[in-house]
């Protein structure tokens, strides 16, 4: 189990996190009601989001391919997609010709491509670009929270719920640190657990018991009264927790957390066959997690792979292909149950690539490229415009289509919040919902 160092991260240290734990308690020392979540006007689940990103830098010319496009052609001329080979939209551009299940969805109009999403003097550095998707600001981590940390803050303000954000995968993106709601994480559900052993169960339960006595030790059979684990003394109204209470909580929380998960995914059973690599396996468990309600209402995980500077024909269709049958699969699983049919999902890569190929059948780090939304809630169709290979920024697209509109949407239409209060600031929204 992975979790990020702040409120929950007294799970992973044991009695050597009091040390931490005031700064801990000072941000997270709010309140302990329970938050569904759910937009203003809704009855039935809440709604969620699942935003899945393509670590890399996601060639947005081979997945959405302007295959009639001259200048498409002559930029590339050894790994340009041919016009036949496309799976074609319209007159000018089509999907990869491995993006089967979703060209279906977008037929369907289940899935909306927003074209030309990207930023203002863009960053071609991985890390630093994707700070400045994750945090939705030019400043990256100088902002103190990411953006889905901050909308899980906005929508679930004074929620100790321990499920409300979570990560299936290995380090957790920045966009998810939050002061008040840190994510869980894991690789697997079926491995997550709280980590500190009973030796460090007792000595939480016998400091509190000692602040509970004046310091005094307190007799065994007192211990004995309360059940490992359990977490007892909500405050009183209008009391704060102390230092210890609270600690007892965070314990309760992990361990609750962690059994409620197990649960869901142990007992999760779909007709949808999901491949068996990485990808499909976390979106299997995360279809569990939304199906079960186990109070989760951000989730995330992610495919990489995508930094292509070298023999891009062979090795971009292969992702493609694991993207396509994944969430082709995911998709079709969320429409089985109302909970499944309340959520959106999200599908970015930090930047595209450049439009011409360089020496080595492959593509060097760029700019804009398409991004997806898709679900069963979704309007489906192309959004912004297509970015001009004629009109070049130094060999790269300019972008056409501000990303933070598309976080915008999903803020103010999904969640029914103003997005200025996760965004700072105004951004155009896009007709991205059918709600």
């Amino acid at each position: 189990m992975s979790l990020h160092p702040d409120r929950r991260s007294t799970l992973i240290g044991g009695a050597a996190a009091l040390g931490v734990l005031a700064f801990s308690h000072a941000r997270a020392h709010a309140a302990v009601k329970l938050c569904a979540s759910r937009p203003l006007s809704q009855d039935g689940p809440p709604r969620t989001l699942v935003v899945l990103q393509l670590a890399g830098g996601n060639d947005g010319l081979s997945t959405v391919v302007p295959y009639a496009d001259d200048a498409y052609h002559a930029a590339r001329p050894t790994i340009a997609i041919a016009r036949d080979e496309v799976l074609r939209i319209d007159d000018y551009r089509g999907f990869n010709p491995a993006l089967v299940k979703l060209r279906a969805r977008y037929d369907a109009g289940k899935l909306a491509v927003v074209e030309g999403a990207g930023y203002p003097d863009p960053i071609r550095s991985h890390f630093k670009s994707f700070d400045v998707w994750h945090a939705a600001d030019p400043r990256g981590r100088a902002v103190p929270e990411g953006w889905l940390g901050r909308l899980a803050r906005v929508i679930c303000e004074g929620s100790t719920h321990p499920n409300l954000v979570v990560h299936v995968g290995g380090g957790i993106p920045y966009s998810l640190h939050s002061s008040t709601h840190p994510p869980v994480s894991f690789a697997s559900p079926t491995g997550y657990r709280w980590a500190g052993p009973p030796s460090e169960r007792e000595a939480f339960e016998q400091a509190a018991e000692r602040e509970t006595f004046g310091g005094e030790k307190p007799p065994d059979d007192r211990l004995a009264e309360r059940p490992s684990g359990v977490s007892r003394g909500a405050p009183a109204p209008g009391r704060e927790l102390s230092n210890l209470e609270f600690l007892r909580q965070v314990l309760a929380d992990g361990q609750s957390s962690s059994e409620a998960i197990r649960r869901a995914a142990g007992r999760y059973r779909s007709p949808i066959e999901y491949p068996s690599d990485a990808l499909g396996t976390a979106l299997h468990d995360i279809a569990a997690l939304i199906h079960g309600d186990v109070g989760s209402r951000i989730l995330s995980c992610e495919l990489g792979g995508f930094d292509t500077h070298t023999d891009l024909p062979a090795r971009h269709p292969r992702l493609l292909r694991q993207l396509d049958a994944a969430l082709g699969a995911f998709l079709e699983d969320l429409e089985r149950s109302e909970p499944g049919r309340q959520c959106v999902v999200l599908v970015f890569s930090e930047f595209g690539r450049r439009v011409a190929e360089n020496g080595a059948r492959g593509n060097d780090h760029g700019t804009a490229a398409p991004l997806f939304v898709a679900g069963p809630a979704v309007q489906g169709g192309l959004y912004g415009a297509h970015p001009s290979l004629n009109d070049l920024d130094a060999g790269d697209l300019n972008f056409t289509t501000d990303f933070r509109s598309v976080y915008a949407t999903l803020i103010e239409r999904w969640f029914n919040v103003k997005h200025q209060r996760v965004l700072g600031q105004h951004f155009e929204l896009l007709p991205l919902l059918a709600v």
